[in-house]
């Protein structure tokens, strides 16, 4: 087991075998990475990452973007000389074997599990708050907190329904998931897009001076509000900004069900992370 390896002969023929259906095109693995990019990191972490690194926060969303994008070329060259599914957890079975690979993929499991816990109950205190605004419900913590949380409820409601809810769109196949999230990553861009234009107009160049308050190497200052230390500077946000860009790496999870994944993984990666680092910085 812990020196056991799998050649990538012996994995691409293994996936002719049982071969899953190649319904993805370029476009669709772009938006795959997009809608893994842009979503609760990217719009909780830019406040944080402002506060580190004042109007300079642009400069740390382009440098996290740099570094990102050499993860990609290196998951591109990996997606594109191992076209099957499993993403690390296979390329990893090929060059460490199996022990490794095991350790991987349990924690792309626990990886996943925490991700999506913690989407939905971000999503979860968006939607409670919408549903009480309008006057339609009042869920209260009993059905808004878990029975673990500092004011324990009985169950996160609306967490629970958007997991079961996203399950369910799971199983209906690759291809429906990929068309639902093409339609969020458009609500989302044009989300982005309305907030720049109606922004704009209010925008003052006094705000920039100075650009860069902290300097560009990360250290500790004093927090003016409750007196704790905390960690400035550009790369300092720009840590705190390469958390949100975490999710383009699911791409090549959907390597298998590519229509031509040596061409359409690499430029999906790239361009997902280009489009990312742009529309945000």
């Amino acid at each position: 087991m812990f020196g056991r390896t799998k050649s990538i002969d012996a994995i691409l023929a293994l996936t002719s075998e049982k071969p899953l259906r190649r319904s993805l095109s370029l476009w669709h693995l772009i938006l795959l990475g997009v809608g893994g990019i842009i979503g609760t990191g990217i719009f909780v972490l830019t406040a944080e990452a402002a506060v580190k690194a004042g109007p300079a926060m642009m400069v740390s969303f382009v440098i996290a973007g740099f570094v990102c994008c050499l993860t990609a070329l290196i998951y591109a060259e990996l997606a594109g000389m191992i076209p099957a599914a499993g993403s690390s957890y296979t390329f990893a079975y090929a060059a460490f074997g199996e022990f490794v690979a095991w350790l991987i993929g349990w924690a792309l499991v626990l990886e996943y599990m925490v991700a999506a816990s913690a989407v939905s109950v971000g999503w979860s205190g968006y939607m409670a708050g919408l549903l009480r605004d309008m006057g339609i419900a009042d869920l209260g913590t009993a059905f808004t907190h878990g029975p673990f949380d500092p004011e324990p409820g009985y169950i996160n409601l609306p967490a629970f329904l958007m997991a079961i809810a996203v399950g369910l769109l799971l199983v209906l196949g690759t291809r429906a998931s990929a068309q639902v999230n093409a339609i969020f990553v458009v609500l989302k861009l044009a989300a982005l897009a309305l907030f720049i234009t109606l922004a704009y107009p209010a925008l003052d160049p006094a705000n920039f001076t100075p650009f860069s308050p902290y300097g560009l190497l990360a250290h500790e200052v004093a927090d003016p509000v409750s007196g704790h230390l905390m960690t400035v500077g550009i790369s300092a946000a720009a840590a705190t900004i390469f958390f949100a860009y975490i999710g383009f790496d699911a791409l090549c999870a959907a390597t298998e069900e590519a229509h031509d994944p040596r061409r359409d993984v690499p430029l999906g990666l790239v361009g997902s992370l280009v489009i990312c680092t742009v529309s945000t910085s």
